[in-house]
């Protein structure tokens, strides 16, 4: 393991701005969000990114916080690793999704390893692991195909043996709930309880289950998902490599491509800035573009399509037995119907809804992120 620290070079940051000026724009017609981002407020916010957002105090903010390097499985695996103040705390590896990045949980790493500096209980106090994707940001692509769920897990738990810990908590949101769901299983021995924010839930295939009106809301929810919102899962599970091109020249592209999901998937109601402050957004989006990982991390949704809601619409999940936790944020892509999950998940041991945030959760509501992973801890603990 080699300590690193995020320092894109001038002329990386030059030429982006360079590009941001010399966009070519379409002409579109003024219809709001219904058919992907408005020009006026893509123009508007490619200008703040190319003028204003501050590279460099982005990049102070994530080497406040240790950072490593590890080779696993021939693959490049760079993580956060941020150790609590109190030596008695619980390890837990957290994993973001897409369009995602270690950044996500900045804002929680300090509730979650000293919580008595943020006004809570030693008892709660976590030693974080957060790693970034294969394909993702400062891990860069894989050398080769086949990084899939599985693969991930078992390198994952690799990196929790390196790093010396034999019991700990996973937890995860959109890819990140597969991976560490699959970790419970590749690493069942050392999985102390498994926590999700996101968790895909289907009827039975013979129409067996009935359904009340809240679970046909959410079950609508799902399919307008599907139907509507799900192009890029569409896109990047069937065609990674024609997508590449565009993202990878065209950083106005790139935007454009992230942030429409901060509108749709967030908790936003006019624009993604309701959700997640605009520079924490241009941040994950600079990092994409910085490492060149559009094309890499769009591979993931190739490796795992058949597990994707659009290979199928049955969705049942090998057993586990660690106590789950499931956090449900109302705006998320995905509302799980608890009746299904606990005839799916015998482990059912944390359940909790909320009334505000989506699918990007630590960003959008770090206190209740927080809140729901210290109850759940108490749980397994208790």
């Amino acid at each position: 393991m080699e300590r690193f620290r995020v320092d894109i070079p001038q002329e990386d940051v030059d030429d982006l701005r360079r590009r941001l000026r010399d966009t070519r724009w379409p002409a579109l017609f003024d219809v709001g969000w219904d058919r992907g981002v408005p020009a006026d407020y893509l123009r508007e916010l490619a200008a703040y990114w190319r003028d204003e957002f501050d590279w460099r105090a982005a990049e102070r903010r994530i080497n406040a916080v240790p950072q490593f390097v590890a080779t696993i499985d021939g693959t490049r695996v760079h993580f956060l690793h941020v150790r609590s103040p109190h030596p008695d705390a619980t390890p837990m590896i957290i994993t973001h999704g897409w369009p995602g990045s270690v950044t996500e949980f900045l804002d929680v790493i300090g509730p979650l390893t000293d919580p008595v500096a943020h006004g809570g209980d030693a008892a709660d106090a976590f030693h974080l692991v957060i790693p970034s994707m294969p394909g993702f940001g400062f891990s860069g692509p894989p050398p080769s195909p086949g990084w899939n769920n599985l693969r991930v897990a078992r390198a994952w738990a690799e990196l929790m043996r390196r790093l010396g810990y034999d019991r700990y908590i996973a937890q995860g949101g959109d890819f990140g709930a597969g991976i560490s769901y699959a970790l419970a299983q590749v690493d069942a021995d050392h999985v102390l309880g498994l926590h999700l924010n996101t968790l895909v839930t289907t009827p039975a295939a013979d129409g067996s289950d009935e359904l009340d009106d809240e679970d046909r809301r959410r079950l609508a929810r799902s399919k307008r998902f599907l139907d509507v919102l799900a192009g890029s899962m569409k896109l990047q599970a069937t065609r990674p490599h024609t997508v590449a091109y565009a993202l990878s020249d065209s950083p106005v592209g790139q935007l454009a491509w992230i942030v429409e999901k901060f509108k749709d998937w967030a908790d936003a109601s006019k624009a993604p800035e309701d959700a997640v402050d605009r520079d924490k957004i241009l941040t994950i989006v600079s990092i994409f573009w910085f490492t060149g990982t559009a094309g890499s991390s769009a591979q993931f949704y190739y490796e795992t399509v058949d597990y994707l809601p659009i290979s199928t619409t049955t969705i049942r999940y090998a057993p586990i037995r660690q106590p789950l936790g499931v956090a449900v944020f109302p705006e998320g892509v995905f509302l799980p119907i608890r009746r299904f999950v606990e005839r799916d998940f015998p482990t059912l041991a944390h359940w909790s809804e909320f009334d505000r945030g989506g699918h990007f959760a630590a960003l959008e509501e770090p206190d209740l992120f927080v809140g729901d992973l210290r109850a759940f801890a108490r749980t397994v603990a208790g």
